[in-house]
């Protein structure tokens, strides 16, 4: 028999207990485009349903069965490269995700079809160029004036340009397009179609001037710049107190990464500090920059990923989904405030941004550079262990001093009368800054106006009908909301059960805003929260006003933790210190620490002293006092003992698997059944801890109730393939109708 092509392919329609390489034979008039990384249509299962496919491989064989035919190529050339299909095959193996799941996180959503058509179309204009010389078409332009006056004024303009789209010259020269249309007839000028790039708008700055570093800093980066110039890969941690220059760091070593003819990525935890970073990085790499984030149209991402495709870009800024960028050769990649849980995806493939930047630094031979104030405890441990180089900044770039902060004892106001969300510590030194024209930014980590509504009479409570959550009330429309499935509903006048008084309690952005608006109500107050921010482009409308027009307050939730560089801010608030400090999360210490570190960080950047003022019930609390000095190194140390003693991460892993359904009885017999089988297949093993069944943090969500099992142990091959094993074997079981089951390492809850 003769040998025939046979191409591997990953399928979109295989669930992840099926999900492995399938063989499809490749018809004579797609060989020459059936490749690596490309995307095909092929039938899949019993019924032959017209599936999506990603080709891994392509074989020249014979046939030992029969094999099904290769429908049809959807890309004219590969989707992906050799490094990124393999990057799919991993994440399979590291996250327990289909390999085409893996895909879609890869390729913007421009990129996908629907219906056989591809969501994007790419935009093509037309342009006109002149047959003539720029002579002869002035002069042909003099003899048409008086006859055809808008041929003239088209020949003119092409005459001092040469040539132009259609639309620009109908725009310049009154013209429709019909005298265009007219002259393309008469041969002298001819029409081609040129693709252009949809770029999304951001406010480009001047060209700056080399950044000069100082002592401190330029002893890291000659201590960084060896490693870039390592034919291998590496990997660093550079810590740097809020307002030590890392950034300008960062500048030098990409600049040093292009002049060897490699290219960088940047990452960054919220869309909201992308429009400030492509300010600074496009005024040092002009327009050699492309922008990833979730806010850009469809349209524009998918642009922004063919021009990084097509090796015109040298810096990729964005979010999480940046790492996957096609650069072709990188040599740096950095993720700045690296402890962000943002850099976690929630949903399949719930990946790691580390992770995956690891995995490209290795293909590249590059340097992977994560930097922060406040260093994710997993990323310091391995710098104390060696893992990782350590490079510290611990200055401010202008030597200023760190912002003096107050504790404002929560307790002693209520005690005092004072149960508004702004103490009296707080309401002073906001009443100074505003009369010394300085800025404020505000911190609370809650959108809306209150936590909880109760009954005051009864104890009535609203929750959620669909989770197991209390409601948020948001006063903008008088409505309570679900901020997990999205349910929400007027809330009426009195308490639906006795008719009482219903009390609010607790706080949140808008309740902040409003209690500032009635304390200083000549005095301009800015938000930025979800509620706020969720139009395209709106937070850097927000960030703008507040940077140009001097607006006294900003309120804010985590946006404004971190990134944010204004040199008129010298005051900033911690509303509520305690709201993460008790939830149920081994990271609950190590989040309260980033957040009130990195926000008191946003004051005091320029000339002037700053201060900041931490509002808690718990002053005496440790967390609450180590952030108050800003003593990342002894919070570390405490922190650190205490995963030993919890044996979490980095002295283990954590591994969760996730039941849920509709039926809470069926949920917990199938996470009891998964219990059983990691005993089963893991239980004799001393250093592996099975802890469960046990709810999920939120235990219903939109009707589903969730438990889960949990495995303490390093993470290493056998597990995930026991594991992965049991997902296999759950979604096989015919028991287990109805119910979902998924595995995450190192879950964010």
């Amino acid at each position: 028999m003769a040998a025939e092509l046979i191409a591997q392919i990953a399928v979109s329609g295989a669930a992840y207990s099926i999900d492995r390489p399938y063989s499809y034979l490749v018809p004579e008039n797609l060989q020459n485009v059936v490749k690596l990384g490309s995307r095909v249509v092929v039938p899949f299962g019993r019924n032959n349903k017209k599936t999506e496919g990603l080709v891994l491989s392509v074989k020249s064989g014979e046939r030992t069965r029969d094999l099904k035919l290769i429908e049809k190529a959807l890309d004219a050339e590969p989707a992906l490269d050799y490094e990124m299909v393999r990057l799919a095959i991993w994440m399979h193996e590291q996250w327990f995700c289909t390999v085409y799941s893996a895909v879609h996180a890869m390729l913007p959503a421009g990129m996908w079809f629907k219906d056989g058509e591809r969501r994007v179309k790419d935009k093509v204009v037309s342009v006109a160029e002149l047959n003539i010389s720029g002579e002869e078409a002035y002069e042909l332009a003099q003899q048409k004036r008086a006859k055809a006056p808008q041929q003239a004024a088209v020949l003119e303009l092409l005459a001092s340009i040469g040539s132009a789209a259609v639309k620009e010259i109908c725009y310049f020269t009154g013209a429709s397009a019909q005298p265009v249309h007219a002259l393309v007839k008469q041969k002298i000028i001819t029409l081609t179609h040129q693709e252009v790039y949809r770029r999304p708008d951001y406010e480009s700055a001047e060209h700056a001037d080399d950044i000069i570093l100082n002592e401190e800093q330029r002893e890291v980066f000659d201590r960084l710049v060896p490693l870039i110039d390592n034919k291998r890969a590496e990997a660093a941690l550079l810590y740097g107190v809020t307002g030590s220059g890392k950034t300008s760091i960062y500048i030098n070593l990409i600049s040093k990464v292009i002049q060897k003819g490699k290219c960088a990525i940047v990452l960054v935890p919220e869309i909201g500090l992308t429009p400030q970073f492509v300010s600074i990085f496009s005024a040092h790499f002009g327009d050699k920059i492309a922008i990833l984030h979730s806010s850009l149209s469809c349209a524009e991402r998918y642009d922004e990923w063919k021009r990084v495709k097509s090796g015109k870009v040298e810096v990729v800024i964005g979010t999480r989904s940046a790492v996957f960028a096609p650069l072709k050769n990188i040599g740096i990649i950095i993720i700045d405030e690296e402890q962000e849980y943002t850099y976690k995806s929630e949903n399949s493939p719930r990946y790691h941004t580390r992770e995956i930047a690891k995995f490209r630094s290795v293909y590249h031979d590059a340097l992977l550079l994560l930097g922060s104030a406040t260093p994710d405890i997993e990323t310091m441990y391995k710098a104390k262990t060696g893992k990782y180089h350590y490079f510290a900044l611990e200055n401010r770039y202008n030597k200023r001093n760190l912002p003096s902060v107050l504790i404002a004892d929560m307790k002693k106001e209520l005690k005092n009368g004072n149960g508004s969300t702004i103490s009296s510590v707080l309401y002073t030194e906001l009443k100074q800054n505003i009369e010394n024209g300085e800025q404020s930014i505000l911190f609370i980590n809650r959108r809306g106006a209150s936590n909880l509504i109760v009954c005051g009479e009864c104890g009535y409570t609203y929750t959620c009908p669909n989770c197991s959550v209390s409601m948020k009330y948001h006063s903008a429309n008088r409505r309570i909301m679900c901020h997990y499935c999205g349910y929400s509903k007027t809330i009426p006048e009195r308490c639906p059960e006795c008719g009482g008084i219903l009390s609010f309690i607790g706080a949140g952005t808008q309740k902040v805003e409003t209690e500032l608006k009635e304390i200083f109500p000549d005095t301009g107050i800015l938000r930025m929260d979800t509620d706020t921010v969720s139009p395209a482009h709106s937070h850097d409308r927000i960030l703008t006003d507040f940077r140009k027009r001097k607006i006294p307050i900003l309120v804010g939730t985590q946006m404004v933790t971190k990134g944010l560089d204004i040199e008129n801010v010298t005051l900033v608030g911690v509303i509520s210190a305690d709201q993460s400090l008790y939830v149920n999360d081994y990271r609950a210490h190590e989040r309260t620490f980033s957040m009130i570190t990195q926000v008191i960080g946003r004051s005091g950047r320029g000339e002037k002293e700053g201060r900041a003022v931490i509002q808690t019930f718990t002053p005496e609390n440790e967390v609450i006092k180590l952030a108050s000095m800003q003593d990342y190194h002894s919070f570390y140390e405490r922190e650190i003992e205490l995963r030993k003693i919890l044996h979490c991460p980095p002295v283990a892993d954590i591994f969760s698997l996730t039941v849920f359904g509709q039926n809470e009885t069926a949920v917990l017999k199938g996470c009891n059944a998964v219990r059983a089988s990691l005993i089963n297949y893991l239980g004799n093993a001393e250093d592996i801890r099975i802890l469960g069944v046990a709810p999920a943090s939120i235990a219903k969500v939109n009707n589903k109730y969730r438990y889960k099992v949990m495995v303490c142990c390093k993470n290493r091959k056998k597990v995930r393939d026991v594991i992965s094993h049991i997902l296999c074997e759950f979604s096989s079981d015919k028991r287990n109708k109805g119910l979902t089951i998924y595995a995450d390492i190192n879950q964010i809850d």
